[in-house]
């Protein structure tokens, strides 16, 4: 039996798919399902053998396997990523001889029996949720540790995936409360949770909708799905637990109270994971941000009663990669996804905004924005990133590229279509550079104070009279257009002032230098090409 065996997974120095695979840089993953197709569900038996000499070493498809060798269950994993490529992304479980569950610490990972194997293939930079991921880890407490293989599956040589972490609750993934059927009351009911907003499809789903619309006349519904505890093992008291506490959440979210210091969201959430969840979705600018794959997590009430935003997921598509609901511009704010495609089938959900335009959120952004990026965010580190993660696949992406030939041919949602490997590499990098520019002038303004029609005030013109600086203050929207008019006392114009554009909402002011001669002079105050105001001055 042992011999056959071994004869089943020796691999002579063949061509898989026309692809000379012999060896790599990367681990190398051989996957046989016995002739069996692999579903969408459920998990069929499959062996795996891995081949992982340690980073900086050479794995060949003769070697032994030294990471792993044995038993697996695989299905086809995600929705959009398995229907719109062709490379199909996988969900495998390890398991013993008998079908269990067996935890293994794969690829160097704390131990598991629970992997995605995800399939970069619209994203041609190869790199985009490894470097998101790599990014998350370092700004918030957990997101899946990656790893680069290559796969060969049943004989045929598949090309580049990234073995990741599944989303998880355990001491060295999401942290919390182990839940079990029997915490049915009291502090044991109230964690830990795991829940996601997602579509109904892609995974074992069971959950709620919610009760409010995601924005007002709303045709759509948000839905609620359990993660952990599985729909399948989830207790009613549980989810029933777990769905009234979101509502009141809600509800609190539809008040007019809801940032109140006391009773407000603060006492619903834990503010700064939020905070960190909402830089990573915009620092990339995800075009699935807040309304598709988005996680969060509440442990027991002993532990922690608010509940924390992620962890982070699924960015193939983010970072100028979607051609669709300005997915592929630099600038502008993922959290407004609903002004770009109101009708889009899934939308951000009404409280998201709403947190959004609370000052203090915003304040709390801009200070961990401006933190961020003296540090973890420079320029530098973020594009030095890129480069070392392109780095690590730059021998292997020639054969996966030969494998799937479509480095030149449009792959939905593709903003970028076509070139070379370092193209799309370039690409990926001057757009994470732009958008890093881009957000520092805005998160410059962010925590400005909203524009209100009952503070507005005339302008005011000082001092007057004036030695030489002639300061204008008015109350104006951010962005407006601002110009400034200086006659003599003969109506003949001396002046027309552009001023900068007013980085606040309310109360702005530019001050003008001047070398007017002693005497009497006329300004107007122009707002987006309509007077404003106008007066007089006098220069001493």
């Amino acid at each position: 039996m042992k011999k056959t065996l071994l004869l089943c997974w020796i691999y002579p120095a063949v061509i898989f798919g026309q692809v000379n695979f012999q060896s790599s840089n990367l681990p190398i993953v051989i996957i046989s399902t016995n002739g069996q197709s692999i579903p969408d569900e459920p998990k069929i038996t499959a062996q795996m053998k891995v081949i992982d000499n340690g980073i900086g070493q050479s794995n060949h498809i003769n070697d032994a396997p030294n990471g792993y060798d044995g038993f697996i269950g695989i299905e086809r994993r995600g929705s959009t990523s398995q229907d719109l490529s062709d490379k199909k992304p996988y969900a495998v479980e390890t398991r013993d001889a008998n079908g269990n569950n067996l935890n293994i610490a794969l690829l160097g990972m704390p131990a598991e029996n629970d992997w995605a194997f995800l399939a970069p293939f619209n994203d041609k930079s190869l790199v985009r949720d490894a470097f998101t991921l790599e990014m998350a880890r370092r700004i918030m407490p957990w997101a899946s540790r990656t790893r680069f293989v290559e796969l060969v599956l049943n004989g045929s040589y598949e090309g580049i995936y990234l073995v990741t972490e599944r989303i998880k609750r355990d001491k060295n993934r999401v942290d919390i409360a182990n839940l079990t059927a029997t915490d049915l009351s009291g502090d044991d009911l109230t964690g830990g949770y795991i829940i996601k907003m997602d579509k109904s499809s892609g995974s074992q789903t069971g959950g709620w909708t919610s009760p409010y619309p995601p924005q007002p006349g709303a045709w759509q519904n948000t839905d609620y799905h359990f993660h952990f505890p599985k729909p399948s093992d989830i207790q009613p008291a549980q989810g029933q637990y777990i769905r009234t506490w979101m509502t009141d959440f809600e509800n609190l979210m539809a008040s007019p109270d809801y940032a109140d210091s006391a009773n407000g969201y603060p006492k619903y959430l834990d503010v700064q994971s939020f905070v960190d969840f909402v830089i990573i979705n915009e620092l990339t600018k995800n075009v699935d941000a807040y309304r598709l794959s988005t996680f969060f997590h509440k442990d027991k009430d002993s532990k922690d009663e608010r509940l924390h935003a992620g962890p982070v997921w699924d960015f193939n598509i983010a970072m100028g990669n979607a051609n669709y609901c300005n997915g592929e511009t630099y600038t502008g704010w993922a959290i407004d996804f609903n002004n770009y495609c109101p009708n889009d089938g899934w939308v951000i959900h009404f409280w998201w905004r709403t947190l959004w335009n609370d000052p203090s959120f915003r304040q709390r952004l801009h200070s961990r924005w401006q933190e961020l990026r003296g540090d973890l965010l420079t320029t530098t580190n973020v594009t030095s990133m890129v480069d070392s993660l392109a780095g690590v696949v730059s021998q292997a992406q020639v054969r996966n590229w030969q494998r799937w030939p479509v480095l030149h041919t449009w792959v939905w949602p593709n903003a970028f279509c076509c070139g070379t490997y370092q193209q799309h590499v370039d690409y990926l990098k001057n757009w994470l550079v732009h958008r890093l520019e881009w957000m520092d002038g805005k998160m410059a303004t962010l925590n400005a104070e909203d524009y209100s029609p009952s503070r507005y005030f005339k302008t005011l013109v000082f001092p007057n009279p004036t030695d030489g600086a002639l300061t204008f203050k008015y109350y104006v929207r951010r962005g407006d257009q601002v110009r400034l008019r200086v006659y003599d006392a003969t109506g003949k114009l001396l002046a027309h002032i552009q001023t900068p554009t007013p980085p606040a909402n309310g109360e702005n002011q530019y001050t003008w230098e001047h070398d007017l001669p002693s005497g009497f002079y006329f300004y107007t105050v122009l707002v987006n090409g309509r007077v404003e105001s106008d007066g007089k001055f006098v220069a001493r």
